[in-house]
């Protein structure tokens, strides 16, 4: 049995022509279609014998087929006892497990193992967000699996779509239970309920509402609604809604004076009550009419908005599964630093991630370490510039007791706690020579000594690094040591700043409205072309952090659904600048003059610093601002140390 520990081989072949092909195969289908497309496509790009995807059913601890490939042709009703089988280890484990050779003398207790002529095998495990098992993904084949970067990508990437269609097949098994509910409360209202278009064609209507018009359902819908009312009556609607026009949306509900005459199917006419509102849906607004007892119109009305409201959460619940981490982009810089993420997640590689002020480096660390064999471990996270420097060395390897003032207790360091896992080393450029050194020891020999003890202890941890700084800059001016910084950018990943990510942009301030209104019980209106070209025009030089900020200001201040740009944007200058550098005239300036002073600005400082950015007297403290958003504003301008 193999553990995913030992180094992959590395194979020669198109990952993208290879990737592009399986997508392609599967991207539109859905359902059934889908995963026997998966298993299909899935063993032909790896030249197995078979392959399956399954669903877990654990009070009988069996596994179900989906959809299932053997040879050359799909094998249909496929289930089996996992007790004894490869299976069985993967899903207890929760994680994946490769089999090269050997697999049924490893397994005797797996009947179909032999029917199979099998050899080999491997298997991924179909977990939810709740690390609940939902079944799994496995392919066998009749000869050796060697280990390959191919396969395992292949079978991350394959695992993760096919847990997202299964948890999207069971949310839309629920929506549809919430859709039967609210029909149901729908058609079994005793009041008339009739759904209009703007036009007060009839788009919908109850049971009740058939009884009272004399007719079944489908015979009336696509007739108008004015057919069923006195003339004067139709006059007096579309008073009513063109007044709504007018009122804010809060208000577009009214209650028809007087009542309405009904005529029904065979002309008779009855006083009804009514009330009508006017309500947004996916297709657009529309109008509600109610006929009924005026004493129960409160409850009718609560009661449908309700469930529409539950039904319209469910289906963005469904979208959302296709989305399954917190990192969100579609442009071309981020996919990449994305497919980085993914060749580097399965193995215990040493990662640094470069990246801005704001870029959100501790997701992608939590992001690697999720897709990791050692996600069941805990991602212990360390800010080095935010310990003060004379606990650092206590903070990162603990302390015996008494080994200084105040260590009245041992205490356990953060390589201890994250032993068997990961341990995320943000702003490593912040550490001083002393603490490189020591964690140069544990990466070179896996050990380090506690202060005041005189022993050394082992661990097992993968380190992730990330840092705003030129770490080889900061090597070459004798702030870092060298040896540290090759151990340490094995792996290096770039997050590209929000200013390159084009629409990103757009999802993000999208994602972000929904969470922030959501909480706020606010109602956004979706974002318009002006307000698009506004965001993307802006540089963004505190990246995603202030587009978050940005977009929590304005939803606070958004007035009649809209988000005012002009209001919650800061300015593209400084503060800081255009108060050490006053004009020599009256004029406006351009935004291109103005960030030509700005940068003109940041080089003065560092002429006057001697290129140096933090600390007293540096460029960052001359001009008032945070070394990091000096540092960010640097890159945007392009400003690099001459040599």
């Amino acid at each position: 049995m193999q553990s995913n520990r030992k180094t992959p081989t590395i194979e020669k072949f198109d990952d993208d022509l290879l990737l592009r092909s399986l997508v392609e195969g599967t991207a539109s289908e859905t359902g059934s279609r889908f995963f026997h497309a998966v298993v299909k496509n899935f063993c032909q790009a790896l030249g197995t014998h078979g392959a399956w995807v399954t669903e877990y059913l654990p009070k009988v601890q069996r596994l179900r087929s989906l959809a299932f490939w053997l040879g050359n042709d799909f094998v249909d009703h496929y289930e089996y006892d996992i007790i004894g089988t490869p299976c069985e280890a993967a899903l207890k484990n929760k994680t994946f497990l490769h089999v090269p050779d050997n697999v049924i003398e490893l397994f005797p207790g797996d009947p179909d193992l032999v029917d199979l002529g099998a050899v080999s095998y491997m298997g991924f495990p179909l977990l939810d967000p709740d690390n609940n098992v939902l079944g799994n993904i496995a392919v066998v084949d009749t000869k050796t699996m060697p280990e390959s970067y191919r396969n395992l990508a292949l079978f991350q990437i394959f695992a993760a779509r096919s847990t997202a269609e299964i948890l999207r097949l069971k949310a839309e098994t629920q929506n549809q239970i919430h859709k039967e509910k609210l029909e149901g409360i729908f058609d079994g209202a005793m009041d008339a309920i009739v759904e209009l278009d703007l036009d007060f064609n009839i788009l919908m209507m109850n049971q009740a509402a058939g009884r009272i018009f004399g007719c079944q359902k489908d015979q009336c819908i696509g007739k108008s609604f004015h057919q069923f009312v006195m003339s004067e009556d139709s006059d007096r609607l579309n008073k009513i809604v063109r007044k709504f026009n007018s009122n804010p949306e809060s208000e577009r509900s009214i209650w028809v004076p007087d009542g309405l005459i009904v005529l029904n199917n065979e002309k008779k006419k009855f006083q009804a009550e009514a009330t009508i509102s006017q309500i947004e849906s996916a297709e657009g607004p529309c109008y509600v009419l109610i006929l009924r007892d005026v004493n129960e119109r409160y409850e009718a009305q609560k009661k449908i908005r309700s469930l529409r409201n539950e039904t319209e959460y469910l289906k963005d619940e469904i979208q959302s599964l296709y989305n399954l981490g917190k990192l969100i982009g579609e442009s071309t810089p981020f996919r990449k630093t994305l497919q980085l993420m993914a060749e580097v997640a399965p193995t215990d590689s040493t990662v640094l991630i470069y990246g801005e002020t704001g870029t959100g480096k501790e997701l992608v660390a939590r992001a690697i370490h999720s897709s990791s064999s050692r996600k069941d471990h805990p991602l212990i996270t360390v800010n080095c510039a935010a310990i003060p420097e004379a606990l650092m060395e206590s903070e990162f390897f603990g302390h015996e007791k008494g080994a200084f003032t105040g260590a009245t207790n041992s205490r356990d360091g953060r390589f201890a706690l994250a032993d068997g896992g990961t341990i995320f080393l943000d702003e490593i450029g912040e550490l001083n020579g002393e603490l490189q050194a020591k964690l140069l020891r544990v990466l070179q020999e896996g050990e380090y000594t506690p202060v005041g003890s005189s022993r050394a202890r082992h661990t097992d941890v993968r380190v992730i690094a990330a840092t705003n700084r030129d770490l080889s800059m900061a090597v070459q001016e004798g702030n870092f040591r060298a040896d540290l910084y090759y151990r340490l950018n094995v792996f290096p990943i770039n997050i590209p700043p929000l200013n390159q990510r084009g629409d990103d942009i757009r999802l993000l301030a999208e994602h972000f409205v929904n969470q922030f209104s959501t909480r706020m019980g606010r109602e956004v209106l979706p974002f318009d072309v002006e307000s698009i070209e506004h965001l993307r025009s802006y540089d963004w030089p505190g990246n995603v952090r202030e587009l978050q900020n940005v977009i929590e200001r304005g939803v606070i201040t958004a007035r009649k659904g809209r988000i005012n740009f002009n209001q919650v944007l800061p300015s593209q200058v400084s503060s800081a600048m255009i108060k050490n550098d006053t004009p020599s005239d009256n004029s406006v300036k351009s935004i291109q003059q103005l960030n030509r002073l700005e940068r003109d600005n940041l080089l003065l400082a560092l002429e006057k610093s001697g290129w140096r950015v933090s600390g007293p007297n540096g460029a960052a403290q001359l001009i008032g601002l945070p070394p990091s958003t000096f540092q960010s504003r640097m890159k945007a301008f392009g400003i690099k140390r001459p040599h």
